[in-house]
């Protein structure tokens, strides 16, 4: 896959997408969006593929943000097709995507840029990384899912006050609130990240799929978690990894998990 905005590497079952704008501080605009669904559309039907680290390039940021001058010109209607549309081929395919997407952020993380590392299923940050939503700044709120996401992960209080005062947060801040696992330097972000990837690919790529589909299910108000949960738990002893994780475990060795 070739593209504009992004850099993309696969080696070992692991893919690291690299936002790469870094003369606009990685800002999404329309074609990095584009370009995103398009690469996290093929990785879900990619079995060379089991795990995927985001992140942006250069020494500055991560994501700072939306391109400003591509909606500054909006009426509300192009503005909720705006939002709309970002979180149907970008936020929410990240989200629900059934294999493990690693956000590894540092510098400003901002606005549109905190929206797609909270669609992200965890976080790891630099000891750099500045973190918050200057939406309201601009005379508007996120709209890729910041007030839905932001509220579950670190609570209705913390997110109300960096929501509404636009303030930005330390990495170590963000890590007591529980909105990334991890802090550690710049300079391992992606070796740190790479290493909590391999953990995750060791493990039957189905049970890792069900596991991501049941959590995610606990915050979808349309589905019974625990039902959910039930299910895939049953569904998984049909399958052929289960079979070798079992059989392994009895025999004392390590599993060769083929995905099936």
């Amino acid at each position: 896959m070739n593209f504009e905005n992004l850099i993309i590497s696969v080696e070992n079952k692991i893919a690291i997408v690299t936002l790469n704008r870094p003369n606009k501080l990685n800002a999404l605009n329309k074609s990095t969006l584009e370009e995103l669904h398009v690469a996290f559309t093929h990785f879900e039907q990619d079995d060379l593929v089991q795990a995927i680290i985001l992140t942006g390039s250069g020494d500055k940021a991560f994501v700072a943000g939306a391109d400003i001058s591509e909606f500054a010109h909006f009426s509300p209607v192009e503005g909720t097709k705006l939002a709309a549309e970002g979180h149907e081929k970008v936020f929410n395919l990240i989200e629900n995507l059934t294999k493990p997407v690693i956000a590894a952020i540092h510098g400003y993380v901002l606005g549109g840029g905190l929206e797609l590392a909270l669609a992200c299923h965890f976080r790891i940050a630099s000891d750099n990384a500045k973190i918050g939503f200057p939406e309201v700044t601009l005379g508007l709120i996120p709209g890729y899912g910041g007030t839905q996401r932001l509220p579950r992960l670190i609570g209705k209080g913390r997110a109300m006050e960096m929501i509404l005062t636009a303030s930005t947060i330390p990495a170590n801040v963000a890590r007591e609130y529980g909105l990334v696992n991890h802090v550690v330097p710049k300079s391992g972000l992606i070796e740190f990240s790479i290493g909590i990837a391999e953990k995750i690919t060791k493990n039957a790529p189905i049970a890792i799929s069900e596991a991501i589909l049941a959590i995610n299910a606990s915050f979808d108000r349309s589905k019974n978690g625990y039902e959910e949960e039930i299910n895939a738990f049953g569904r998984l002893f049909g399958t052929a990894d289960f079979k070798e994780g079992t059989t392994a475990f009895l025999e004392k060795r390590k599993a060769n998990f083929s995905g099936k």
